[in-house]
């Protein structure tokens, strides 16, 4: 049945992204000076519908989210189907606004930060997501922590998101999550009864860490030999074929029974960057893509940070992002970049 399957459903965020480049971001009661500003889609689902559109558009794609009957939702279906992405399951809430985010981007550190309206995404239920129908081979699933309902107990199961998974493996789907940038004490809790049922697992180093209970960043330094410690003691906890960590640094890729596999960052020019945000979003897109594609790992990987540096010459999520030959392209004109992490030893 798996091989029989094509191309990839995305479910869950689908919000507006009001994108806003300032000089830094304040304290409180200081001031900082807005350079741009953009409206563009957001949210995991339709960041990874849209890159991943963008790096082969014959890849077929479907959604599933929730929507208001408002400006922004009509501009996201707007946007979805302008890339030839399938909204038959994008469904739109008569009462109650859009989800949307104001996302800012220092200039002077290249950081996000994120201020969210729930919105519709509150509502967003186990029973939005049907799957009995698709023909897609992989469900990318996010986000734990913004939607009410799906972070809530749900019938017999500890968490909405435990209903979905559960669902999508039962129709033959395989499964990758997404996560935010939450507590991580509350991320650990959400995510830790969804690791029995996920076959991918794509997160940064922090997140992996926060999942684990390891130390993985300490004073703005990733330790790399960490973040392999956590990744394989969360792969044993779970069902995942693989666990994946980026950061700006290295990427990384954990299997059962084999190796890790290590890939340096692309060397992106100072002057080329101007925002992180969707970087994670557009490295899940390439790595899934390659494995999508039955490339090897490492190459899957370098895929994968190309296709976030293309992403991260824009200040929008997925503005910047290419075709998977002219991200690679892009990646070898720029060289790849040094290890620069702390490396302590294994334990």
């Amino acid at each position: 049945m798996t091989q029989a399957r094509r191309g990839f459903l995305t479910g869950g965020t689908w919000c507006v992204d009001y994108n806003r480049s300032i000089s830094h971001w304040p304290e409180e009661d200081g001031i900082a000076e807005l350079f741009e500003e953009e409206r563009h889609g957001g949210g995991p689902s339709c960041n990874l519908a849209l890159d991943l559109k963008r790096l082969d558009p014959s890849i077929p794609v479907e959604t599933i989210g929730l929507v208001g009957d408002d400006d922004n939702g009509r501009y996201l279906l707007g946007v979805a189907q302008e890339a030839g992405i399938d909204t038959r399951q994008m469904a739109v809430l008569p009462t109650g606004a859009t989800q949307y985010c104001d996302a800012y981007v220092s200039r002077s550190s290249h950081r996000r930060t994120h201020i969210f309206h729930a919105g519709t995404g509150a509502s967003l239920t186990p029973d939005h997501f049907d799957f009995s129908t698709t023909r897609m081979r992989f469900l990318h699933l996010g986000l734990p922590g913004v939607h009410k309902t799906l972070d809530s107990p749900w019938r017999d199961e500890p968490n909405g998101w435990v209903a979905v998974l559960k669902k999508a493996r039962a129709a033959g789907l395989q499964t990758n999550l997404e996560l935010a940038s939450i507590d991580s004490r509350r991320m650990a809790a959400l995510v830790a009864p969804c690791l029995p049922h996920l076959d991918y697992l794509v997160v940064n180093d922090a997140e992996i860490g926060a999942i684990a209970g390891v130390e993985t960043v300490s004073a703005a330094t990733t330790d790399r030999a960490a973040c392999e410690r956590a990744a394989r003691a969360v792969l044993e906890r779970g069902a995942m074929r693989m666990v994946a960590v980026h950061c700006p640094a290295f990427a990384l890729a954990v299997l059962r029974g084999a190796d890790t596999v290590i890939v340096p960052p692309v060397a992106i020019p100072a002057d080329e960057i101007k925002g992180a945000n969707g970087a994670g979003d557009a490295f899940a897109a390439g790595l899934l893509y390659g494995i999508h594609e039955g490339w090897d790992i490492a190459d899957c990987l370098r895929l994968a940070h190309a296709t976030a540096a293309a992403s991260l010459r824009s200040i929008s999520t997925t503005g910047s992002v290419v075709g998977w030959q002219d991200c690679l392209a892009l990646a070898q004109s720029w060289g790849q970049a040094a290890f620069a992490v702390k490396t302590a030893p294994m334990e």
